[in-house]
């Protein structure tokens, strides 16, 4: 295991570093020590290795990962695992707005809340929260899966197009063209599995899932001046 202290060595040189297992991938398993809330932590990675951050992070962390698998053993700031494509994000602490933002791939773990904006504009990104969500979250996503085991704030979904939404508690309200649908045997099936790959213990049976009625898709003459 590589350890590299983020108070002796330059956020640039760390990112390097790890840019640089893109083309050999000899050390698989890094540890990035005293983050100080620093910002873009991680990002760009594109090699299958395992790096943890020792403490909270800020705006960015882990953005457009691919194939690496990236703990923060605190929270993270706005925008973590922004545009991610595939690999693993798990945040220990909370999370603070637009995490997974148009995430294409892979899976974000939240063990504590997300604040508001979680998952906007999703493209294909799997994200569990194991606690709430704040207002507008899943705002225009398009495909993928939100899963919260807390309570979604207001707005959920707004103008969502077909990623689907699963929520174990209350929901403060529902955005433009979302509304609770129907939770089929496959619905079950993909949750379970991403309740047992976040490490959550609840169970598929207490949720709902949301997701778009599909009324935005065309032009209403009625909705003309």
């Amino acid at each position: 295991m590589q350890t590299i202290d983020m108070q002796e060595v330059s956020l640039r040189d760390v990112n390097a570093t790890l840019h640089e297992q893109a083309e050999t991938t000899n050390q698989t398993t890094w540890t990035l020590e005293n983050p100080k809330g620093a910002h873009a932590i991680a990002c760009g990675l594109d090699a299958p290795i395992e790096v943890t951050v020792k403490g909270s992070t800020g705006y960015y962390c882990a953005g457009m990962n691919q194939q690496a698998t990236v703990n923060i053993k605190g929270s993270a700031g706005p925008g973590v695992a922004e545009n991610m494509m595939s690999g693993t994000v798990i945040i220990d602490g909370d999370a603070s707005q637009y995490a997974g933002a148009t995430g294409h791939g892979g899976l974000l773990v939240i063990k504590g809340n997300a604040s508001s904006r979680c998952g906007i504009s999703m493209k294909g990104i799997d994200i569990v929260v194991h606690g709430n969500i704040g207002h507008m979250s899943a705002f225009m996503a398009q495909s993928g899966n939100l899963v919260v085991c807390g309570d979604a704030g207001e707005a959920l979904g707004d103008s969502l197009y077909e990623a689907r939404l699963f929520v174990r508690g209350s929901v403060k309200s529902l955005g433009a063209d979302c509304i609770e649908k129907e939770m089929r045997p496959e619905h079950l099936e993909i949750l379970t599995d991403l309740l047992e790959r976040a490490g959550s213990d609840a169970k598929p049976s207490e949720f709902k899932r949301y997701g778009s009625a599909r009324k935005l898709y065309n032009f209403n003459i009625d909705n003309a001046y």
